[in-house]
């Protein structure tokens, strides 16, 4: 009887172990997979209800095209984006390229002016009390207000939608340097002191590498807005650019290119966003 009993022993794995077989079946890769199909099928379903939307519209309206009428036209476009038949008929691509241009360069030079100054509202009161004020004065004037500034000032009507994009996106980037800078906590600031850090060095390592998550998403942020303000200014300064291309095709009465161009801002729009939020990813505490 007690060989019986101590064979059961043996062949009877403890519950302890059938416990930890049981959660080892369940792969890490399986739960990131499904979570990506999840996500994948939510956006499939918010695209389907975007389309149903836009066919309903178009049902409704007969001026409106549809997107049987829409997305032949926004293929033949994306089949040869880079084509330049002159100064009024280039490719999308080619539009796409010079509003990038222009955004890229009034986005670095606002985050080169933010940045500073977010850092010196931030870490002084004196500073912050002068130019609070302004900053709260000058932030909510409308993105088109600054053109005609620009263009008074610059007398180049490329050059006025940079200026544009440049007062306009400065602000995000600079109230979360200045969140980020003010939020620092006391002990960070009485370590620096116990080791006499220079100022330089204070803001190098300490301010900075503690703000940075802050400020990637201030750049995140301003880099939304910059990409909204070149279309309206390229409305106005004509020429190049796809605020232009919009504007010329409703010129033309084409409204499937209007939407074929509006649906390439969107994509790309999406895409810088996403860029950018995988550098904020990268640089939070967190991640």
């Amino acid at each position: 009887m007690m060989e019986a009993t101590q064979d059961m022993a043996i062949a009877s794995p403890p519950r302890d172990s059938v416990q930890v077989r049981t959660s080892k079946r369940v792969s890490p890769v399986w739960i990131k997979a499904k979570a990506m199909l999840t996500s994948f099928a939510l956006a499939m379903g918010g695209l389907a209800l975007m389309l149903g939307v836009w066919q309903y519209i178009a049902h409704t309206h007969e001026d409106f095209p549809g997107p049987a009428a829409t997305l032949p036209v926004l293929w033949d476009m994306l089949r040869h984006p880079f084509y330049d038949n002159g100064p009024n008929d280039k490719g999308v691509g080619i539009q796409v390229w010079m509003s990038l241009g222009r955004v890229f360069r009034g986005w670095m030079l606002g985050s080169l002016i933010a940045i500073p100054i977010g850092l010196a509202m931030g870490s002084n009161r004196a500073i912050m009390g002068v130019l609070n004020p302004v900053v709260q004065f000058m932030r909510p004037v409308s993105p088109l207000a600054w053109y005609p500034i620009g263009l008074a000032i610059l007398k180049n009507s490329e050059t006025a939608v940079v200026f544009a994009i440049t007062v306009t996106s400065l602000w995000p980037t600079l109230i979360n340097t200045m969140f980020g800078v003010s939020s620092l906590p006391e002990d960070y600031r009485n370590v620096a002191r116990v080791y006499r850090f220079s100022r330089w060095k204070y803001i190098t390592k300490v301010l900075i590498p503690y703000s940075l998550p802050h400020i990637f998403t201030g750049l995140k942020l301003s880099m939304g807005i910059a990409w909204v303000v070149i279309v309206a200014g390229e409305m106005l300064a004509g020429g190049t650019g796809i605020g232009y291309f919009v504007w010329d095709s409703w010129n033309a009465f084409s409204l499937e290119k209007v939407i074929s161009a509006i649906i390439i801002i969107g994509a790309i729009g999406f895409m810088l966003d996403r860029a950018l939020d995988w550098m904020v990813k990268r640089v939070s505490y967190s991640a």
